[in-house]
């Protein structure tokens, strides 16, 4: 127990702890997306959208060795201790960061650092409100916005992204989640002891992909609702999900 306090108390024990959650959302971030595009695939024989299959897919993960649910409650409960933890050493350290910082710097590296870091607080804070703000949009359905069936992906995104003010919102904040994973990743190859001069090039050419692809794989959705460029949803029998 000492030693993960220790750790936990220490700079570059903080540090792991915001690479390795980070990763962890890096790799939620990854298949979001790659089941958001599949709104693009559209539907089964008897009308289903595939997007409503994999929303159920979702709920029954895991059986029969789990209930339904369980699955993903458990990913859901990662992933919201692994936000909480990120966001707390991050926030540590930007404010250990200010502290060490010396007087009477005009311009430096320490300066650009500083920057950053205060960038990334500020990236990282909106980011923080949107995953509540989604949440509450799509997964409770507590907002006041479109229609919100529970299970119904796809008439749930398109009643919300029909509307021009809600997608482009979306997409303004998939622009700032870009600048905040790629200094996230790259950085996260940094503490992990992942860089190296033989292989930075390729690393930062990885980040930037990876960081383009998922902007523009998450914008592309709220986009094409706008622009009627996706049908609109149909009814079916909810049977069909095995509801």
């Amino acid at each position: 127990m000492n030693r993960i306090t220790t750790l936990y108390s220490s700079t570059i024990g903080k540090k792991f702890i915001a690479a390795v959650t980070g990763l962890i959302l890096f790799g939620f971030l990854i298949g979001h997306v790659a089941g958001n595009l599949k709104v693009f695939t559209g539907t089964t024989d008897a009308g289903v959208p595939h997007v409503d299959e994999y929303g159920q897919f979702l709920k029954v993960a895991g059986e029969p060795f789990l209930p339904e649910m369980a699955g993903l409650w458990i990913a859901r409960l990662v992933l919201l201790g692994s936000v909480v933890l990120h966001i707390v050493v991050v926030v540590q350290l930007a404010f250990r960061n200010l502290e060490a910082r010396p007087v009477g710097y005009v311009r430096s590296k320490k300066a650009a650092s500083t920057l950053a870091a205060l960038w990334m607080m500020f990236s990282g804070t909106l980011i923080a409100v949107f995953i509540v703000f989604h949440l509450l949009h799509f997964t409770v359905g507590a907002l006041p916005i479109g229609e919100f069936q529970h299970g119904a992906v796809y008439k749930n995104l398109y009643s919300s992204f029909s509307n021009p003010l809600i997608a482009l919102g979306y997409v303004f904040v998939m622009g700032v989640l870009g600048f905040h994973l790629y200094h996230g990743v790259w950085s996260l190859f940094q503490t992990l002891g992942i860089d190296n001069p033989d292989r930075n090039k390729a690393l930062r050419i990885f980040a930037i992909v990876a960081t383009i692809g998922i902007v523009v794989g998450f914008s592309m959705v709220p986009l094409s609702f706008m622009a009627g460029a996706l049908p609109a949803p149909v009814d079916y029998d909810p049977a069909l999900l095995g509801h």
